[in-house]
């Protein structure tokens, strides 16, 4: 069943975000249209209303797929792009679109495939937690604290604004050299994020499990900060004084620019990733034998474990992202990497029962819980899970 003209072209206006009520509307009935008798996996008739959707969504899935392999070589770059977006632009209107991959990918007939198994508990997603702690070692828990002045550190007023920001600034235009000495912390929670506004105006966001150590005020000609998990920065230019971030044995130099660093310590290696501007990334402390190396825009660094950097020169840059925009993206990643994502935003323990060796690639929202999650992970009955508590178990 190919995807009418016409809701290709509603897809497109979605996408460009130019589509009212009544065309949203027409592409959610659309949707809706789909029936059990269209899909090609038929339905056991013991099917919920849910495991009914969930094959009407292969369906869907199939023809988008159909419709890629049948392109002609010319057009198939282009086409594909296209043809991502528009399930991108879908996730709203079903709730989930999810792609899974496997190096040797089995498909089931519905007859043989696992029944699902309820869900015991389940994990609300993560939000905006944070806490500041400050030179003197007292903390404020920043998603618990009201809007407006939360604290002072020398010339410098500390203000909580809505939607999970906190941001320093003072009324005077000179820096005290007392409180470029002096170190506040801002650290999130697994199932935590948060942003910051640091006194010379860059802007940060903090993953979950993330933190980033900085003072009061900069003076002098570098600005130094120093942080967990992951991180992005846009950092506010001053050609006078270079912004340095050091990170798990890295040290990130730049003027003014757009980055993002993952120097989780359960992954094996720190990533850079450049949005805008020009990035120097080296071993910390330096080493003779290991030079910096520059970023260019759209080129990502990979600092492994005993010290060496290698260059990519595509990044995947939405991958990389998602997260700032409240999605997880995979790519062909592995089973392992997957789930250390969501066990961070979940604050969950994940227990393996089974060596599983698959790729995934796809995207879906944070913003739910983790069996809806997990319930996509499990569509082909080549992965399992259990959630227990805060463990989730992952079995064959």
């Amino acid at each position: 069943m190919p995807i009418p003209s016409d809701i290709h072209e509603l897809i497109e206006k979605y996408l460009a975000g130019a589509a009212d009520t009544e065309e949203i509307r027409r592409l959610q009935s659309w949707y809706n249209s789909f029936d059990d008798s269209q899909a090609e996996i038929e339905a056991s008739p013991g099917d919920n209303a849910g495991q009914l959707k969930d094959r009407i969504r292969h369906r869907l899935q199939q023809t988008i797929t159909q419709e890629q392999n049948s392109l002609l070589p010319s057009g198939r770059s282009s086409r594909i792009r296209w043809m991502a977006a528009a399930a991108a632009a879908l996730i709203p209107l079903i709730g989930i679109t999810w792609y899974l991959l496997s190096p040797h990918p089995v498909v089931r007939p519905a007859s043989t495939a696992p029944a699902s198994q309820p869900v015991a508990t389940d994990i609300r997603p993560g939000g905006d937690k944070a806490v500041l702690t400050l030179a003197n070692g007292q903390t404020i828990v920043l998603d618990s604290a009201a809007d407006g002045v939360i604290g002072q550190q020398g010339n410098m007023k500390i203000e909580k604004s809505q939607g999970g920001e906190v941001a320093y600034s003072t009324d005077t235009r000179t820096q005290d050299a007392q409180d470029a000495r002096t170190f506040n912390v801002v650290t999130t929670p697994p199932g935590g994020q948060y942003r910051v506004t640091l006194s010379d105006g860059t802007r940060v966001w903090l993953n979950a499990a993330s933190s980033i150590r900085f003072p009061v005020a900069f003076t002098g000609r570098d600005r130094y900060v120093e942080i967990t998990g992951e991180v992005y920065f846009e950092v506010a230019k001053d050609p006078s004084a270079t912004f340095r971030v050091r990170a798990a044995g890295a040290e990130m130099k730049v003027l003014g620019t757009s980055f993002n660093v993952n120097a989780y310590k359960d992954e094996p290696a720190v990533r850079t990733t450049l949005l805008e501007g020009k990035v120097a990334v080296s071993t910390y402390p330096a080493s003779d034998d290991k030079p910096q190396q520059y970023l260019q825009p759209g080129e990502q660094s990979v600092l492994s474990r005993t010290g060496d950097i290698h260059i990519v020169e595509h990044a995947d840059i939405e991958e990389v992202m998602a997260w700032r925009y409240g999605r997880f993206q995979f790519k062909s990643s592995d089973l392992q990497s997957v789930m250390r994502q969501i066990a961070r935003w979940y604050d969950a323990e994940v227990v393996y029962t089974d060596q599983v060796s698959l790729h995934f690639t796809g995207q879906i929202t944070r913003n739910t819980n983790v069996s809806k999650v997990l319930e996509q992970l499990t569509l082909t009955g080549e992965v399992h899970t259990r959630i227990e508590g805060k463990k989730i178990f992952i079995s064959h």
